[in-house]
């Protein structure tokens, strides 16, 4: 069959009676012509796991967002990363958060675990760990640092009442140093609208204390830190925000509160949307735009 193309009117094809939407030569589309189109993405990392026995709070996953082209009929990989487990004990610090990744042809999108909060009694794990955001300072220690362009450094303890921990880092503000009589607060994260509506993620944990008033967590899951409470586990991130999770108050028999799980949001237009996708994203539309949010790893084809 021969398909002619004609310059000054539309044209279609047939196959007897039936006009055809496609027409492949082998296993290449050559009708219609399908051109690249443009998606916008947010990639989210896991937050940290609060630190133990005043132990500092976790650092926010970091945040990647931007728009990027997408290639047709090729696959995007699409990994969420976990959030780091809260210390077990004052002999660990929190666990960093897991990696969350978009992989396709030409594209390659990492965003890196928030760091672990740092714990008390052990001078090996006093300083949070450094990840998109830095983990906060256990007792004597300082945070550790946030990976440019994703987010920012958890905060410091307090040298003065030595009971005082840092909080973790968000990814739009640096975790708070501690104060004689407070732990310090999580950093706040960052809005996107990717969604259609304005929402903050990567947020990072509050510090804990063996006394005072409670810290905050960072808007955008960041959880609370514990003070003075010897029984209770300090406070967990939200789910698929990225945020941060709490350090715990004094004491030797609470954990540190896990960080949150990290989330890839894609957003492109309806009439480009392919519809083939794997790992059951939520798919919601915002006017003539389609959104695909990954809670778990999947594939979407262009």
């Amino acid at each position: 069959m021969a398909i002619y193309k004609n310059t000054t009117e539309l044209s279609k094809v047939y196959k007897g009676a039936s006009e055809l939407s496609a027409v492949y030569f082998g296993a290449n589309l050559i009708f219609p012509v399908i051109t690249d189109y443009s998606v916008e993405y947010l990639v989210v990392a896991g937050g940290g796991g609060g630190g133990v026995d005043r132990g500092g709070g976790g650092g926010a996953g970091g945040l990647l967002t931007t728009i990027s082209t997408f290639t047709f009929n090729l696959i995007y990989n699409v990994v969420i990363g976990g959030g780091g487990g809260g210390a077990p004990n004052w002999y660990n610090k929190g666990s960093n958060g897991g990696n969350s990744t978009l992989i396709g042809t030409g594209l390659s999108i990492q965003a890196l675990g928030g760091g672990g909060g740092g714990s008390g009694e052990n001078s090996s794990v006093y300083n949070g760990s450094n990840g998109g955001s830095g983990g906060g300072g256990g007792t004597y220690g300082f945070g550790g640092s946030g990976t440019s362009g994703q987010g920012t450094g958890g905060g410091d303890y307090d040298a003065v009442s030595l009971t005082m921990c840092g909080g973790g880092g968000g990814a739009g503000q640096s975790g708070e140093n501690a104060l004689p009589e407070r732990a310090g607060n999580g950093g706040n994260g960052l809005t996107s609208n990717i969604t259609g509506t304005l929402t903050y993620y990567s947020g990072g944990g509050g510090g804990g204390a063996s006394s005072g008033t409670q810290s905050t967590g960072g808007l955008g899951g960041g959880a609370a830190g514990r003070s003075n409470n010897n029984s209770a586990t300090a406070p967990s991130a939200t789910s698929n925000t990225g945020g941060g999770g709490g350090g715990s108050g004094g004491g030797g028999g609470p954990v540190g509160g896990n960080g949150g799980s990290g989330v890839v949001i894609l957003r492109m237009p309806t009439s480009k949307y392919s519809g083939t996708t794997t790992g059951s994203p939520t798919v919601t539309t915002d006017g003539t735009f389609t959104i695909l949010t990954y809670n778990a790893s999947g594939t979407y084809t262009a």
